[in-house]
């Protein structure tokens, strides 16, 4: 058992009741694509395709969460940080040893939705 992986991503989120968690995440916008990229000091870096205009990367970085941690968009509200690279994202709905588990995964190193862990980022690449 590998019991030192399992704390790992404590300084990430913090508990809000029995099926909640508030997410530190750290914001680059304007990027080529939305991703999750790993750790950047005590948050989860996103990069985010959308401009920081007018909340579309708040928007999007919802988005992303939702779909990284299986919940729907509603489950997940912006609660600090609004104007911020440094942001808090609330997620209501979550299973916690799910939410952890992912969170582990994706903390090391970053996976886009949808991508199996060992699919880099030339396999969604289209070909010429």
């Amino acid at each position: 058992m590998v019991e030192h992986m399992s704390t790992s991503v404590d300084d990430l989120y913090r508990a809000d009741g029995d099926d909640a968690v508030v997410l530190h995440v750290h914001v680059q916008p304007g990027a080529g694509r939305s991703s999750i990229v790993g750790r950047h000091g005590a948050a989860l870096k996103l990069r985010i395709a959308a401009a920081p205009e007018g909340g579309r990367a708040n928007e999007a970085c919802a988005d992303l969460l939702a779909e990284t941690f299986g919940v729907e968009r509603g489950q997940v509200e912006l609660v600090s940080g609004q104007s911020s690279r440094a942001k808090q994202f609330k997620l209501t709905g979550v299973d916690l040893e799910a939410f952890r588990a992912q969170l582990e995964r994706h903390a090391a190193g970053g996976v886009r939705p949808g991508a199996s862990a060992n699919t880099g980022p030339e396999a969604r690449q289209p070909r010429p």
